[in-house]
């Protein structure tokens, strides 16, 4: 399948961009013309990603569950690029554990990074467009399947995704006379570092066979969807939540 989006001209910042979704969100932002603000919290990975992109991108360390790190992320990325105009919020942990074993501190951790971070990092975003005048804003939160499937062993995460879901629709609504387009995305589940462990082990591969595919989807089965909400394209879409599972919710 061939598509291009033109994003020349915007500058983006994407969490979680040291690994996974987001190192492949960085990347398809720049070849299609983006300045690219890559933020992590792991400096080494973010440079060699910045490196390997080019002149296009810079690295801006952050710890999303901090708001004073995510206002030096966006200050960082201004420095680099100027105002920024396209957020993509992807910074997240698995928090993986049984309801009844699961620690306290991992709920917390959980809920600070996917949530309170996702809705930080969004603020800060919205703010900074404001106050530059931006009129085609676009912030695009990464959320899961498992914000509407319940996922025995994923308490924390699902709960943690489908306060993304809402949150998105509800920063939409209160954005939408500034010129900035919220939506979220919800992936199906894609082999990435956080869950690579657990889909080689049998219970991960029998997880597998029960999908109507059987199969589990590759990271590019999100690019149009991510450049087509990051693009004037979609000036006419906000407040929606898409599901990209390659079927496996059916």
């Amino acid at each position: 399948m061939s598509f291009s989006f033109d994003l020349s001209g915007r500058t983006a910042l994407v969490t979680g961009a040291s690994s996974g979704l987001g190192t492949r969100f960085g990347r398809i932002l720049a070849a299609s013309g983006a300045n690219v603000a890559l933020g992590a919290r792991r400096a080494d990975r973010l440079a060699a990603l910045a490196a390997e992109i080019g002149p296009q991108a810079a690295a801006v360390t952050m710890d999303v569950a901090r708001e004073a790190d995510i206002i030096a992320g966006f200050d960082a990325a201004e420095a680099a690029f100027g105002p920024v105009d396209t957020v993509i919020a992807n910074a997240g942990v698995d928090g993986a554990g049984m309801a009844t074993t699961i620690s306290e501190a991992e709920i917390e951790q959980t809920l600070a990074i996917n949530l309170k971070g996702a809705i930080l990092t969004a603020r800060e975003g919205a703010k900074r467009m404001m106050a530059h005048g931006v009129t085609k804003g676009r912030i695009v939160l990464i959320a899961s399947i498992t914000a509407f499937e319940p996922s025995p062993g994923l308490v924390a995460y699902a709960a943690s995704k489908a306060g993304v879901v809402q949150a998105g629709r509800t920063l939409a609504r209160e954005w939408a006379r500034a010129g900035i387009n919220v939506n979220t995305v919800s992936p199906g589940y894609i082999r990435t570092a956080i869950n690579d462990a657990w889909f080689n082990t049998e219970p991960g591969q029998k997880q597998i066979a029960r999908f109507p595919k059987r199969r589990l989807m590759g990271e590019e089965g999100l690019d149009a969807m991510i450049l087509f909400l990051c693009s004037d394209a979609s000036e006419f879409v906000t407040g929606t939540d898409f599901v990209l599972d390659d079927g496996q919710t059916l």
